[in-house]
């Protein structure tokens, strides 16, 4: 293989695992039942945020365009189709993970009580 195969080849690798090395350990994903209504309005919230905004079309279309320019420098045609598969999953998997840290990230925002300054005025 020649340098270019190989330092295109890194580089999708790289990409391919990201998602992967920065999703949530196991036990940090334990949820309390009684927030679920909390829980399901971020949720909600959220989905309709991205709906508008077409975030998870966003950054899907960015990954496979990504692979596909590098699936084309390391194999032609047939990497370019590869590519853009191998970017397209990875971003599917990318947008789960940003919209479950989003979720999470409104659900404290909604629970934590804002502190008043109680000295008299």
């Amino acid at each position: 293989m020649d340098l270019n195969r190989i330092a295109a080849m890194t580089v999708i690798a790289s990409v391919v695992s990201f998602p992967f090395a920065s999703s949530t350990p196991a036990h940090a994903m334990v949820q309390d039942t009684s927030s679920q209504p909390a829980h399901d309005r971020a949720e909600r919230e959220q989905t309709a945020q991205d709906h508008r905004k077409h975030t998870g079309a966003k950054v899907v279309g960015g990954t496979a365009g990504g692979g596909a320019v590098l699936g084309a420098l390391a194999g032609g045609g047939k990497g370019a189709l590869i590519g853009g598969a191998a970017g397209a999953g990875a971003g599917a998997i990318a947008n789960k993970v940003r919209k479950d840290k989003a979720v999470k990230k409104r659900e404290r925002r909604e629970t934590e009580q804002p502190e008043y300054n109680s000295s008299p005025r």
